[in-house]
């Protein structure tokens, strides 16, 4: 190798504080190359070779259209797109669509970084550390794509759901601060858990908590649009839900959330007694049997009685049929069936994001960003554990205890 060579190869490594800016040159070069490669597959032939099939495409190549700006995670980069003329077909480029200005990665990460805090104000800064200076998101970016957010939730609100098949529902009304707000103000939000075992989010509008007006709405839209009636639904004690599934879906079995339950037990109860009261109610919650649930439900009753606390053991007592509906479902997901964890814990980095910001004055003017943070969050949502049992869930397969009615037969016969 010459020295010239040698020298010419040094200058063409970066040094660690170019590094960045090298990196981003170098994904520019290779996305103009692509951009050339794709003229060429369209036309059938390089740059400046003449037709030389008559199966070949006709038109020509005329130059390119204006610099444009890119943002791509890995930063901010300048590409002109080539233009083609006199064609039978247009030219459209798959790599760079007309009027994208960014990868969906950026675009995805924009409603990510909201949820995580950052607030309008503050992501042209932030944003151009990360991306470069010529990043194209702003605030004025954020602000349009609420826009966007705010058709999109009109049109996922609208889309038909007779293709789904809905197994178990979560339902919740979720509290959102809203400066304006007379009343409280919740977001009302169903989440199901489909034959496959996948989590889904089908519905999620302002409403009132516990009214089973606002609920029957939520229902009814939900069936109209083709959504099968589920198998069970799991919800809070407080909820309208109860009430607007006898005007809607009737069939639906119920089960109310335990973590709900024994914080309200737990609130009748003194502190002191508190402790020892956790560990006789998880022994319940974690019961194998509804009738060893029911034993010890009744030793939990005879000792509050005992002790003088009669209101804690009637909180337990109260509506425990429903408190008691997943033993009729697959032992394997009792887990998911007891509580509304699946609602809830998406809407805890949510709750912090809407109350920490204080911009909200109504909450159904913030329901797009909302959703749109629901949407994020539903990417991580975990699958149901043994999801091969839903199908037969889903068509009907009864259950005893956990356990599939015709085995628990099998295993008496044996």
């Amino acid at each position: 190798m010459s020295k010239e060579t040698i020298n010419d190869s040094a200058e063409s490594r970066p040094d660690w504080e170019h590094l960045e800016d090298w990196l981003r040159g170098q994904v520019q070069g290779m996305i103009q190359e692509l951009l050339e490669q794709e003229v060429t597959e369209f036309l059938g032939r390089a740059k400046s070779a003449r037709r030389s099939e008559p199966e070949q495409r006709t038109g020509y190549r005329n130059g390119y259209g204006k610099p444009r700006k890119v943002t791509l995670a890995s930063g901010t980069i300048k590409v002109r797109r080539p233009r083609v003329r006199d064609t039978e077909e247009q030219f459209e480029s798959r790599l760079l669509p007309l009027f994208v200005h960014r990868s969906q990665t950026v675009a995805d990460l924009i409603p990510r970084l909201y949820l995580h805090g950052l607030s309008e104000g503050d992501f042209d800064l932030a944003l151009r550390g990360l991306l470069g200076e010529d990043a194209a998101v702003s605030a004025a970016t954020v602000a349009r794509l609420k826009d966007q957010w705010n058709a999109e939730l009109a049109q996922w609100r609208s889309r038909p759901l007779d293709d789904m098949k809905v197994v178990y529902l979560w339902v919740d009304g979720v509290y959102v601060k809203a400066g304006l707000e007379k009343d409280k103000a919740a977001v009302l939000v169903v989440l199901a858990a489909l034959s496959d075992g996948r989590k889904v989010v089908v519905s999620a509008v302002p409403g009132h908590r516990e009214s089973t007006h606002s609920w029957s709405e939520v229902l009814r839209d939900l069936r109209d649009r083709g959504m099968n009636c589920p198998r069970l639904v799991v919800g809070d004690g407080h909820l309208g839900i109860w009430g607007a599934l006898r005007n809607v879906y009737p069939e639906a079995a119920e089960q109310r959330c335990w973590n709900h339950k024994i914080m309200n037990v737990l609130d009748r109860l003194p502190k002191k007694r508190q402790g020892e009261a956790k560990v006789m109610l998880r022994g319940i919650y974690f019961a194998e049997t509804r009738a060893r649930a029911d034993r010890l439900r009744d030793d939990f009753a005879k000792w509050c009685r005992g002790n003088g606390h009669d209101t804690a053991a009637e909180t337990l007592e109260r509506d425990w049929e429903r408190m008691t509906t997943y033993y009729d479902f697959p032992k394997e997901h009792w887990g998911h069936l007891r509580t509304t964890n699946p609602v809830e814990s998406p809407f805890a980095a949510l709750r912090l994001r809407t109350d920490a910001a204080k911009r909200y004055k109504r909450v159904d003017r913030a329901m797009a960003v909302i959703w749109k943070m629901l949407m994020v969050a539903e990417q991580r949502f975990r699958r149901v554990k043994c999801p091969e049992l839903m199908t037969d869930v889903y068509l009907g397969t009864r259950y005893a205890d956990g356990i599939a009615v015709a085995e628990t037969a099998e295993k008496v016969a044996a």
